[in-house]
């Protein structure tokens, strides 16, 4: 029977900072893993610069509810309160 195996922490350190600071386990799992890969950090402001349909697609797949009916403005800010 396979076993479920548990995500990995890229950046520990980061991830334990963030922890302490008060942000959820999967926020900070989410970016200690991402500052890891070198990919978009979302306080950046290249957010700005993506287009609706890229900022619909990162919503998806971090999971905002009702990205929808968000104008890009919204969009850009509940991705970076995520």
């Amino acid at each position: 029977m396979p076993r479920d195996k548990a995500p990995q922490i890229k950046k520990p350190d980061t991830y334990d900072a963030l922890v302490d600071k008060g942000m959820s386990k999967e926020k900070a799992a989410r970016i200690s893993n991402a500052q890891a890969a070198g990919t978009i950090d979302h306080r950046s402001k290249k957010l700005d610069e993506r287009t609706k349909v890229d900022l619909l697609a990162e919503a998806k797949e971090i999971g905002i509810k009702n990205r929808h009916n968000m104008t890009k403005d919204e969009l850009i800010k509940a991705i970076r309160g995520h």
